[in-house]
């Protein structure tokens, strides 16, 4: 069992990890070490994978399951996190949810719209919160952007940019790779797994807004390391008063995740997790500039499973459209779905006023 709780601490959230192939569970294992979080069990069947994570954290083999329902039945888990192929989110939430324990998956929430709609069916009707995790959420050039727009004025435009090298280029564990570039399992390729950001921190900058349409284009660049799906996507959202290009790459020569909002007075350029520039416009061509270097977010708002206890635990009401919750979610699956579209068809995919 990992946990590190301090004296007179409230209690850690007890949770479960719900499959060990996608390397981002790597965080919640350091993420147990401040002791806001008991991990109480794993569900991995992959038993050399299962050895090379005990081994790593010293985690007790007598709490590793075959399935979810085995961990489930012997720990009784507060909350489980996602940590397997995207398309098996559904069947967590349909094992979590009427057992009342609380999910939080990796980005994105579902392959689908059709996986997401049933997930928020669930979640809704057994009353369990659904989160989805984004490393952008815990960026605090991130927040900072969002907080600086007002000084920029109206928003005219923005441009995200999300990806990296490729995933075999990039040299992701082999259990991994198989699934993230399996069309199946992981929805597609990088429009899947890049243009969600795009899409999660949009919705939140429009509060919710829903695109008038969507316009997407696809390639596949490296087709000996991604046959079957596209490792190439660019998105173009409309809004009535704004618009977005979205930048989903496997083909970046450097990893990347950085935002530029245009507005009518200035642009603030969110270049990586920690610096941030506000740009305000004089005269035609001119600007002055302004440069911050900026420190970690306050607890628990720094912290992905920080955030979900104290969510759970009633210390934070998060907003319909912030950027972990289902609302927003949802509206990102219905953009991805019409990119999706809009590439297989080469046609501009106009989006219905209401999601009902």
């Amino acid at each position: 069992m990992i946990s590190v709780p301090g004296i007179g601490q409230e209690a850690p959230l007890r949770i479960g990890i719900a499959g060990l192939t996608h390397t981002h569970v790597h965080q919640i294992f350091n993420s147990a070490k401040e002791g806001d979080i008991e991990i109480v069990g794993i569900a991995e069947a992959n038993t050399e994978l299962v050895q090379r994570y005990t081994q790593l954290y010293g985690f007790d083999m007598d709490r590793v399951y075959p399935t979810l329902k085995d961990l489930i039945a012997a720990q009784n888990p507060e909350a489980v996190a996602a940590f397997g192929p995207i398309n098996e989110h559904l069947v967590i939430v349909e094992t979590c949810a009427p057992a009342g324990i609380h999910v939080m998956v990796e980005k994105p929430l579902a392959v689908s719209a059709a996986h997401a709609d049933r997930m928020a069916g669930l979640a809704r009707k057994h009353g369990i919160f659904l989160l989805t995790n984004y490393e952008t959420t815990w960026y605090p050039s991130t927040h900072k952007a969002f907080a600086m727009v007002k000084a920029v004025g109206s928003v005219r435009k923005v441009v995200i940019r999300d990806g990296h090298r490729g995933p075999e280029q990039i040299g992701v564990d082999p259990e991994f790779l198989e699934w993230l570039i399996d069309p199946v399992r992981n929805g597609g390729g990088a429009l899947m797994d890049f243009g969600c950001y795009g899409a999660n921190l949009m919705t939140r900058l429009m509060d919710g807004e829903r695109p008038v349409a969507v316009t997407a284009v696809t390639q596949q660049l490296q087709p000996e390391s991604n046959p079957k799906v596209e490792d190439e996507a660019l998105i173009f959202l409309e809004y009535p008063t704004a618009n977005a290009v979205i930048h989903a790459s496997w083909n970046w020569p450097i990893g990347r995740k950085d935002m530029e909002i245009y507005g009518l007075q200035g642009a603030v350029y969110a270049d990586n997790r920690t610096q941030l520039r506000l740009r305000l416009a004089e005269g035609y061509d001119g600007f002055v500039e302004t440069e911050f270097q900026l420190e970690d977010r306050p607890a628990p708002y720094h912290d992905p499973f920080s955030y979900f206890k104290a969510v759970i635990r009633g210390k934070i009401a998060p907003d319909p459209y912030d950027l972990s919750s289902l609302e927003n979610n949802l509206l990102v699956m219905e953009i991805l779905e019409a990119a999706k579209q809009s590439a297989r068809d080469g046609k501009r995919i106009v989006l219905s006023k209401s999601a009902d």
